[in-house]
């Protein structure tokens, strides 16, 4: 255990030595901080300027230079242009005189859409490059069933006005949320699952790079002979941990503490993001921390299986592709953390640290499972370093070709 504290020791002094650690971190918590004072910044210097006025109606004058110009053809005669108006108020209306004028100005790019209206309930839409959340037919739908019903009230001789207030009642509801805001939470759920997947990726890389590269330059000799391999492995991987938690730690420390006192100048617009509850986060630090434990010793020992840097990725892709599955699982099934698929992975050690937090987060978990998910996690982390340390211990002195991940482990095999 002292040979680990050395070794940890050592390493963390390699980080915090390095140039680029630092100038990296410091400079991503400017960032953050930056960022979240942006909006207090900017309104200290407009608010109160006697430009202000002069700076809004050149703004006025701007918008109505860009003033979107929707294009229009009443085939049938039924359209209410003031109706359509009341629909669109901050959009230039533009009559035509038939649908090839409509389709003309909308390929020419002159006008951004366009309607050819056949009757109450037929119509062509015309685009030129539709967007993925294009919703303008709904829009225009809308307006087709107020004027199909503003022609029935004429001719049954009723209130327009008052059956429109029916239609469009104001209903008031109260919103009361006894479990948790799947929607709400999303966003930094998403965020957060991305974050721990970019720091196994990294900086386990990095630890697995580390052991290569000592192998390369035979410095791993060295060590052998006064240290246990598997002390020299655990203090590598305890070190990489400290590092990336202390850099992460840092940087979200900087953007959620500038982020609060910042809020009010933000309108609400980053809290579905950060507005992030001390149980998400505790969840967050307890199977991030366990998922990159168990992926930094896997990392650690694939390292140790090649002599040259440039074999690393194909020692390491056994891992890189473990990590990539359980990624792209786990945000494909983000918007049902309570069905089967989240379930299993929330138990499974490859997975269980980012979609155990992800429940937690998101779904519906009782605390007996988040503890037994934990369990489960640190005892495939001690399992994971043991069986890393023997594979490191095997392969720290063997040099040439790689050596394949199911040999090394039919050696550990074979020695029992």
């Amino acid at each position: 255990m002292k040979k680990i504290g050395t070794i940890l020791r050592f390493e963390l002094g390699n980080y915090f030595g390095s140039k680029s650690y630092l100038i990296s971190t410091i400079l991503l918590a400017l960032l953050c901080v930056g960022i979240m004072f942006a909006p207090r910044i900017k309104e200290s210097f407009t608010s109160g300027s006697p430009s202000s006025d002069k700076e809004t109606d050149a703004e006025n004058e701007s918008d109505q230079e860009n003033e979107s110009v929707y294009a229009y053809y009443d085939a049938s005669g039924i359209m209410d242009e003031g109706l359509l108006a009341q629909v669109y108020p901050d959009v230039k209306l533009q009559k035509c005189k038939d649908a090839a004028e409509v389709e003309s100005l909308v390929k020419s790019e002159d006008a951004e859409l366009g309607y050819v209206v056949y009757s109450t309930s037929e119509y062509t839409y015309y685009v030129y490059n539709k967007g993925m959340f294009d919703d303008y037919t709904s829009t225009f739908d809308s307006y087709l069933s107020m004027l199909s019903k503003k022609q029935y009230s004429e001719a049954h001789d009723l209130d327009f006005d008052e059956l429109m207030s029916l239609d469009y009642a104001d209903i008031q509801a109260k919103e009361v949320i006894l479990g948790k805001d799947s929607t709400s939470n999303y966003w930094y759920c998403y965020i957060l699952v991305i974050v721990i997947f970019m720091l196994i990726v990294m900086y386990g890389m990095s630890i697995a790079t580390g052991v290569a590269n000592e192998k390369s330059n035979r410095s791993i000799e060295i060590l052998v002979t006064t240290t246990n391999s598997r002390d020299i492995l655990f203090g590598k991987v305890f070190a990489g941990t400290v590092a990336t938690f202390f850099q992460v730690g840092l940087i979200m420390a900087a953007l959620l503490i500038s982020y609060n006192f910042n809020k009010d100048y933000w309108g609400g617009f980053m809290g579905s993001v950060l507005n992030i509850p001390s149980d998400v986060l505790i969840a967050f630090a307890v199977f991030g921390l366990g998922g990159f434990l168990f992926y930094a010793f896997m990392y650690g020992a694939l390292g140790a299986l090649v002599s040259k840097i440039e074999d690393l990725n194909k020692s390491a892709g056994t891992a890189q592709m473990i990590v990539m599955i359980v990624y792209f699982v786990v945000l494909m099934n983000l918007t049902n953390v309570d069905g089967l698929v989240i379930r299993i992975c929330s138990y499974l050690p490859i997975s269980s640290y980012s979609a155990m937090f992800a429940r937690v987060a998101m779904g519906d978990v009782a605390t007996w499972e988040v503890v037994i998910s934990a369990i489960i996690l640190y005892i495939s982390v001690i399992g994971m370093g043991v069986l890393g340390g023997k594979i490191f211990r095997n392969s720290t002195l063997r040099y040439g070709n790689p050596i394949r991940l199911s040999r090394a482990l039919k050696e550990l095999k074979r020695e029992k």
